[in-house]
């Protein structure tokens, strides 16, 4: 069972809580905002992690092999939900270019056991800190404590996003763009 982490000092208090079927439904109208359809998609995306979630085979996505999904919801000082947060856990970070004659393209690998981030802050909350304090609360919850490298693949065009990610200490070692216009973010967990 999933402890909740520790507030943080530099933002607004965040609480992580796993991500139920109550807690989809709660949040399931945040993809109503015609940004977070544009990004992630409808009502379908909660759903279709929390079934992600859920399965616990061992997968290859892209190169790396899938560990672990995990999900949670935010939670500001009074209880309420503000931030979705989700990640895959991998045996390793690669940089996936694509599909070639003979399987994935990949580069940059690092062997260190990786965790791919996505984030979510309810748009009625945006530009207050809460994805700051939800990427955070990850980097220290123990459901990710074996985890050495985090990363936040985030839309080139998505400059509110990317912000975010930098506000929370990620750095962008690759300015280019993926084949999909994605910039990979990381960070490394904090000692």
């Amino acid at each position: 069972m999933s402890r909740p982490s520790q507030a943080q000092p530099d933002g607004p208090g965040m609480q992580l809580q796993p991500l139920t079927e109550t807690g989809a439904h709660q949040i399931e109208h945040w993809f109503d905002h015609p940004e977070v359809q544009m990004r992630l998609g409808g009502r379908f995306w909660i759903h279709r992690e929390l079934r992600m979630i859920s399965q616990h085979s061992s997968t290859v996505f892209r190169g790396a092999v899938v560990l672990r999904s995990h999900g949670w919801i935010g939670l500001d000082h009074a209880g309420t939900p503000v931030a979705f947060i989700c990640g895959d856990v991998y045996d390793r970070w690669v940089r996936y270019h694509g599909e070639g004659p003979e399987g994935p393209i990949l580069s940059d690998a690092d062997p260190r056991l990786a965790m791919g981030l996505a984030y979510l802050v309810d748009p009625d909350r945006w530009r207050h800190g809460y994805g700051r304090s939800a990427l955070q609360a990850v980097l220290t919850h123990p459901d990710a404590g074996d985890v050495q490298t985090f990363f936040c693949g985030i839309d080139a065009d998505n400059h509110a996003s990317r912000n975010c990610a930098e506000s929370a200490g990620f750095t962008l070692p690759d300015l280019e763009p993926d084949h999909e216009g994605m910039l990979y973010y990381s960070r490394t967990r904090p000692s």
